[in-house]
């Protein structure tokens, strides 16, 4: 039996199964294009070998574990560019993942740990994305100009140990630093501004250094000449041990912002250092003792030095627009942060606080667009989920009333798109959802929202992208991926099923552990936990989120569908049919198309729920 080592580079079709379904002629066709024009030619010069197709596949073996990453980037931007000249629906994406290790040799075929931990990469891997192992980022992220990002340790099916897993950060690349050391950049200056720490005794005032952590990155994207790490990227440091290089290193910039907040009675200290990560200096460094009205000439203050230091020209509309305050109202920024806090909790105790505190920073300053907007997502969800009584109507005026107070503002174009969504004008609703990305690509509200309208349509495919999409640019929600689940599920992808309750459920977790009271994370972990075949754990959160919020609508409808997918048919029904009549458009459409309920939809009584959905 010959055995030797191995770079082995395992690819597959995104959502193949559900492609085939719609057009099997022309799936087969393109895909056979995309190896015979791409993937054949660039593993050879590549110095590869193709060992074995699949029919949505191939894994190839390469005698340089540099040839296969350089490989796998030209593979995958070979393939967003022929996708740009192709519609949606006949896009091919494709996951890659590359491990380095021991194979068996047989003939022309290749098996073993090597090739199985290859394969379990590129089920973890996103759409257009490249996961490999840690052998393989520390063997080549010293020899190639790629930036390696650290996901984590990662549970592969067949392999016996946790794997560290890196995804390779296609559009960035590092550049030599005087320390010897390799830095990411991406053609510009790019900088992170860290979640300033809270320094007051009162962890209460969370909100206020998180919103001025925001604001300093929100004026700090309006330049264009400045790549800014997007804000819920940066939040997973929070509360951290910080490395400066690491963070650099993982995020995929150069510079880096941090500091600390102080708040008492009427005044406010504030520290900020501006780090460069290529030799650990520090650019800049200040402490402001100010009165607490003063936070925004601080917020000016800290981006005027950021943007002279790092010798950015601004063009003249951004010299208009940066320093301008979101409100003249201290008392309005103080309740619109607060609301922005209680508003990601999305239960509805949660989100009548966050309205009630929108509605403060409204009436405290009627120019405050962000309030509006907060507004109009609050009652949209609470008609959603809750079918409360506020009309569509109300709801695009307000947020229509953010965009007249801001023009441009991508959170009230999601607000509208959202409100559009519910009375089912979904051509207007994504109009409205891809101009908020195209204002804000990191906009987590523009994505998730998109993605729910996807699915009330019954496009589970562009769903599955948009949901995917919301949960990368929200690290800490459980919620995305965990609904991803039932996706996955009705497109026949069991293993990108498997891989996200995995991760939603671990999200449940420390989302539990901060808010014990909050049955959100409770209910939806449930029905991962139970996607995983761990149900006797799955049974103790459903009771958990019951005890919490025994009649929520939301806690309902999710523990309904872990009844469901654990055989405990009638009492489901019993929960659809209660919440039904409390429940808006939405969730009767999500009844129609959520594959959590497929094991009930042959039940004798299941006729009076999709009664209840018309």
């Amino acid at each position: 039996m010959e055995r030797r080592l191995s770079a082995i580079l395992a690819a597959d079709v995104v959502g193949y199964s559900a492609m085939m379904n719609k057009d099997e002629e022309g799936t087969f066709e393109r895909l056979k294009a995309r190896r015979r024009d791409l993937f054949e030619p660039e593993v050879e010069k590549h110095h590869g070998r193709i060992f074995k197709l699949m029919g949505d596949g191939l894994l190839a073996e390469f005698g340089s574990v540099v040839d296969a990453v350089e490989c796998a980037v030209t593979l995958q931007r070979g393939m967003a560019e022929r996708n740009r000249s192709v519609g949606s629906d006949q896009r091919i994406e494709v996951r890659i993942g590359i491990n380095i290790g021991e194979v068996i040799v047989e003939d022309s075929d290749r098996y073993g740990e090597g090739v199985n931990l290859a394969s379990g990469l590129q089920q973890l891997a996103d759409a257009g994305g490249i996961f490999v192992s840690g052998k393989v980022s520390r063997e080549v992220s010293k020899k190639l100009a790629f930036v390696f990002q650290p996901v984590g340790e990662r549970r592969i099916k067949n392999v016996a140990e946790p794997v560290n897993v890196f995804r390779i950060l296609i559009d960035a690349t590092r550049e030599p630093s005087s320390a010897g050391r390799a830095i990411p950049t991406t053609g510009q200056p790019s900088i992170a501004v860290l979640p300033f720490t809270n320094m007051s005794n009162d962890p209460e005032q969370e909100y206020f250094s998180e919103g001025l952590t925001e604001d300093i990155i929100t004026d700090l994207s309006k330049i264009s000449g400045l790549h800014v790490i997007a804000r819920n990227s940066v939040f997973t440091f929070k509360g951290t041990p910080i490395k400066i290089e690491r963070v650099a290193s993982e995020l995929g910039c150069r510079y880096v912002l941090e500091g600390s907040v102080r708040k008492w009675g009427g005044r406010v200290r504030v520290t900020g250092q501006l780090i460069d990560s290529a030799n650990g200096a520090h650019l800049w460094a200040d402490r402001f003792d100010r009165e607490l009205t003063d936070i925004f000439a601080i917020q000016d203050e800290i981006t005027q030095a950021i943007v002279s230091q790092l010798k950015i020209k601004l063009l003249p509309e951004e010299k208009k627009v940066i320093g301008q305050p979101q409100t003249t109202s201290m008392e309005a920024y103080a309740y619109y942060h607060r609301g922005r806090q209680f508003l990601h909790r999305r239960s509805k105790p949660y989100l009548l606080l966050a309205r009630r505190m929108f509605a403060k920073a409204a009436e405290l300053d009627p120019c405050y667009a962000r309030a509006f907007a907060g507004i109009a997502d609050c009652d949209s969800f609470l008609r959603l989920h809750y079918n409360a009584d506020v009309s569509i109507d109300d709801i695009l005026a307000t947020s229509d009333k953010a965009l007249v107070l801001e023009e441009g503002l991508a959170e009230a174009h999601a607000s509208r798109g959202l409100a559009l969504s519910l009375r089912g004008r979904y051509p207007e609703a994504m109009a409205e959802f891809d101009q908020a990305i195209t204002l804000d690509p990191n906009l987590f509200e523009a994505h998730y929202f998109c993605a729910r309208a996807c699915f009330s349509q019954g496009k589970l495919q562009e769903a599955a992208m948009r949901f995917q999409r919301a949960a990368d640019v929200k690290p800490d929600d459980c919620q995305t991926l965990l609904v991803l689940i039932g996706v996955h599920r009705s497109l026949g992808d069991t293993d990108s099923m498997l891989v996200a309750a995995r991760e939603g459920v671990a999200r449940a977790e420390r989302e539990l552990t901060l808010h014990p009271e909050n049955a959100r994370p409770a209910y939806l972990g449930a029905v991962g936990l139970a996607a995983l075949g761990e149900i006797e754990r799955a049974k103790e959160w459903a009771g958990r989120a019951l005890a919490i919020d025994p009649d929520d609508v939301l806690t309902q409808y999710n523990v309904a569908c872990f009844c469901s997918l654990v055989g405990d048919h009638d009492r489901a029904i019993d929960l659809l049919l209660g919440l039904l009549p409390r429940s808006g458009r939405q969730t009767k459409d999500w009844v129609l198309h959520d594959s959590d309920l497929d094991p009930v939809r042959q039940h004798p009584r299941f006729a009076e729920v999709l009664a209840l959905t018309r």
